[in-house]
């Protein structure tokens, strides 16, 4: 069967495959794709693997890439409801878009009886830094 860096678990198979790790579940029970059962799992031999998908596969490590994610509070004192409103309304559809791919999670708190605002902001960092400049620009118009 080869020496063991030419085996794979059924979740590397589906990255390499990229393939949901369900779909080549499924394709192991079906007989599809030759697989070796070991104690409770299945091991793929790499010419098993390289047979199924048509040709070679690419086994080089994936290399992940750097996320720097940032948490952050903006408390806004002296704000019309106008203007909390605004803001609000201007950064939930800004992070509606994603920022480079990447998801911002924003709630917007108003307080009447203080005129106040709480902006909480959870996300990459470039989606935050963005959405701060946002909130800078509304403040000075």
């Amino acid at each position: 069967m080869g020496n063991v860096s030419d085996l794979y678990t059924i979740e590397r198979a589906a990255t390499l495959l990229g393939l949901h790790v369900k779909t080549v579940r499924g394709y192991v029970r079906d007989g599809r794709l030759k697989a070796t059962r070991i104690g409770k799992s299945y091991r793929i031999a790499r010419t098993d693997l390289e047979e199924f998908a048509g040709g070679p596969v690419d086994a080089r490590p994936v290399r992940r890439q750097r996320q720097v994610d940032v948490s952050t509070v903006v408390h806004i004192d002296v704000v019309s409801p106008d203007l909390a409103s605004r803001i609000s309304t201007t950064i939930t559809a800004a992070a509606a878009t994603p920022f480079e791919g990447e998801r911002l999670h924003i709630q917007a708190i108003y307080d009447e009886g203080h005129a106040s605002m709480k902006v909480i902001l959870a996300g990459a960092i470039g989606g935050v830094a963005e959405t701060l400049k946002i909130i800078e620009i509304l403040l000075e118009s």
